[in-house]
């Protein structure tokens, strides 16, 4: 391309203007990206030799096309310029408006000026015409003005003598007087009307002071409660020119809750202690009479919009519980004050007798009534309560269990009853008691129902464990100084632990399950055991010297021991039959309750009697085992064994014979362990000594080897070897089987410590 086509490309730059890189480096920039592109178009339309014979038609289509836009940019420059010149012509005709606006308005400013000059001279005029209307106005109300001294004291006898409607008519027309004299005077308030205030206010508390004895008015003079009501109403519809509205309507409501509460709430004075209950049963009659009132007297008197049922009852209920809020601020209620209101205020209060009535209509609206206590006054008052009753109930079975405590200190054997059972009546005190305190709570509520009865049975297993530590100390001082009668008072706490279970079930309401009783049931059995375990050791502590001699030669050849253990035995045991029957649980596999059948099957029920006796004849049989374990004997000959396995034969049968005579169930004696041991003193082979001990093992599986060894001992003809086999066999025969189990008799038996000497091979045993 030649420098002539590149000139013809290239923009002319206007006439007069410089180089736009220096003033617009976008436009620099925008020309030479265009120039680039005008060159790469150029190289690639040119780029053949071919296309170079086009050269001229490229050049004049270019030059008409730079004639054409040059030809638009005048045009579009001329379109401006005419533009520019029309605003201009169109900016200097505003100018002229503009400067011919601001003369005109200075000529009217000069004109103002002159005005406010001529108004001022004006004025001593205008000051004169106003007070001429205003001694005009004033000339023609002068004969009411001068009345209006002598209204206002009729109007105030009105209000004196209770005449609302005739009061408010006379006061409305010395209102409106003061109205038609207020605006042409401007405003301005006359001196012969500043009493009227006064005066509407006296009205209006007359109006106030009926409403508040709204319920007194409308049983005596119900047309006094009518005109004021409805003074009420007229005024609170009416505006006064220049002064507030006055709102009576809300006043006379107003005194209406006021005087409600005023005549059943006002006395400060809360009820005294105890005095509770006599407040609320008053209550009870006023209330309901005041809400019967309401509806057939107050309201017919009373606009509808009142709803004077529903005013009284929630105003009634409003002052109630400000006072019960009040009650429970001050000093803690008693018990008994507690109860009463917690019964009136969960039952009676919202019951059929009051707010639930039945003959009051829908427009009491009793169900939008807060409760009379909060959950919190709830919770509180059944705490307290729950306090108080049980310091009281601690000390009534303190008391209770003073006076049985000091029962057994007497010369006498316990009371009986018709029956001749051993008596008192501290069980039934106590019960009732605690029945007492349970059942009445369920009129209260579910929760404090549960409360009390735990709290009760709480009180109730700390008063049995008080019962058996001073049964132990009962004891103690039976040993130190022989209390006269001690048996006989154990055998009647006896009785106390029957009564008491077999009632426990009236601290529990119907239908409720008795797992609750299950700690109290519990501690009865540990005081019964404690009882059976302290008759036992009575007894136990006057078998003991007659089993001194026991075994011994003397016990071969004669019965006159056990005659004496029978005689003094049958003389422990007459009491028993004083002893209620009931049936009385006893837990299998205890180690001192335990009970075997002649079949071997364990007892879980005997009669109280049947137990004593079983117990005692068990403790017979273990002194009787004790002192045989003793070792204090040792058959010389054969003749001796057999006396000596015809003397446990004979007092296996001796006890039997007792025992069945005192009326002990077979099944449940110990004795035939006796009949056990003649087997193996009796046996005349040694060799079977092994099979007469496993036996042995077998019907009691406690006995231990040291047993069999004095048993072995007693015989005096036992070998080494013999001993040895026997011994063996007592750890190698079969176990014995779970349906035969016993209870524990040898393991309540110790044996003699062996000396070292007989265990040494170097000794005589060797």
């Amino acid at each position: 391309m030649d420098s002539a086509a590149k000139d013809k490309i290239q923009p002319a730059l206007l006439p007069g203007s410089s180089c736009p890189g220096s003033e617009w480096p976008e436009q620099e920039r925008a020309e030479q990206l265009a120039r680039g592109a005008a060159l790469k178009w150029a190289s690639g339309i040119f780029y053949r030799p071919e296309q170079l014979a086009r050269l001229g038609q490229y050049r004049s289509r270019e030059v008409q096309r730079n004639y054409f836009l040059e030809a638009r940019i005048k045009s579009v420059v001329q379109s401006y310029l005419e533009g520019v010149q029309t605003g201009v012509w169109q900016l200097a005709q505003a100018l002229e408006t503009v400067q011919g606006t601001r003369d005109i308005l200075g000529q009217a400013r000069h004109l103002l000026q002159g005005l406010s000059q001529t108004s001022q001279t004006l004025a001593p005029l205008r000051e004169c015409v106003v007070q001429h209307k205003q001694l005009q106005v004033l000339t023609q109300l002068l004969p009411r003005l001068q009345a209006v001294p002598a209204a206002v004291a009729h109007t105030q006898t009105l209000i004196d003598a209770q005449r609302f409607l005739e009061a408010y008519v006379s006061l409305r027309e010395l209102e409106q007087l003061q109205e038609e004299t207020w605006i042409p005077l401007g405003g301005l308030e006359l001196p012969i009307f500043q009493g009227l205030g006064l005066l509407a206010e006296a009205l209006g508390q007359a109006v106030e002071a009926a409403a508040g004895a709204a319920g007194q008015l409308a049983r005596e003079n119900p047309a006094l409660l009518v005109a004021a009501v409805r003074v009420a109403e007229v005024e609170t519809e009416r505006t006064i020119l220049g002064h507030a509205p006055r709102d009576w309507r809300q006043r006379c409501l107003r005194a209406l809750q006021e005087g409600l509460e005023r005549a059943h709430f006002a006395s400060p004075v809360l009820p005294e202690p105890g005095a509770l209950a006599g407040w609320l049963e008053a209550l009870q009659v006023s209330l309901p009479a005041e809400m019967a009132a309401a509806e057939a007297l107050v309201a017919p008197c009373c606009p509808p919009n009142y709803n004077v049922v529903q005013l009284w009852a929630h105003t009634l209920h409003s002052g109630l519980r400000r006072s019960v809020q009040r009650l429970l601020s001050g000093p803690e209620l008693g018990a008994a004050d507690t109860f009463a209101l917690l019964h009136w205020a969960l039952h009676v209060y919202m019951g059929k007798e009051m707010m639930g009535n039945l003959e009051l209509g829908p427009e009491a609206d009793v169900s939008q009534l807060e409760p009379l206590l909060t959950s919190e006054n709830i919770e509180q008052l059944e705490a307290a309560f729950v306090a108080q009753v049980q310091g009281s109930v601690a000390q009534w079975l303190q008391k209770a269990l003073d006076g049985e405590v000091a029962e057994w200190s007497r010369e006498q054997e316990p009371n009986t009853d018709p029956s001749g059972f051993y008596h008192s009546p501290m069980p039934a005190i106590v019960l009732q008691i605690l029945a007492e305190n349970i059942q009445v709570t369920s009129l209260i509520s579910d929760s404090l129902h549960r409360r009390v009865r735990d709290m009760a049975l709480s009180k109730l297993d700390t008063f049995l464990r008080s019962f058996s530590d001073a049964l132990i100390q009962f004891s103690r001082d039976h040993l130190r100084r022989e209390a006269p009668h001690y048996v006989p008072y154990l055998l009647a706490a006896f009785n106390h632990h029957s009564a008491l279970s077999s009632s426990l079930s009236v601290l529990l309401p119907a239908g409720e399950a008795s797992g609750v009783l299950a700690p109290v049931e519990a501690t009865l059995d540990d005081v019964q055991r404690r009882i059976c375990r302290l008759v036992l050791e009575a007894l136990q502590v006057e078998l003991q010297p007659l089993f001194a001699s026991l075994p011994s030669r003397q016990w071969l050849l004669s019965s006159e021991l056990l005659d004496d253990v029978c005689e003094q035995t049958s003389h422990f045991c007459q009491d028993f039959w004083r002893v209620r029957k009931p049936a009385v649980q006893v837990e299998p596999g205890e180690e001192d309750w335990g009970r075997a059948t002649a079949n071997g099957a364990l007892l879980t029920q005997l009669p109280v009697p049947q137990l004593l006796l079983a117990e005692a004849e068990r403790t017979v049989v273990l002194q009787y085992l004790r002192a045989l374990m003793q070792g204090r004997l040792v058959c010389r000959s054969a003749d001796e064994r057999t006396q000596a396995a015809e003397r446990l034969r004979h007092d296996a049968t001796q006890l039997k014979e007792l025992f069945l005579g005192l009326g002990l169930e077979e099944s449940a004696h110990c004795a035939p362990v006796l009949l056990a041991l003649r087997e193996l003193l009796n046996l005349h082979d040694p060799t079977l000594l092994g099979l007469e001990v496993a036996g042995l093992r077998q019907k009691f599986p406690d006995v231990s080897e040291d047993h069999v060894s004095v048993l072995l001992d007693l015989r005096g003809d036992v070998s080494r070897e013999h001993r040895q086999a026997a011994l063996s066999s007592l750890q190698a025969g079969p176990p014995p089987s779970p349906s035969t189990g016993r209870r524990a008799l040898f393991s309540l038996v110790p044996t003699p410590t062996p000396s070292l000497s007989s265990c040494l091979p170097s000794g005589p045993c060797s």
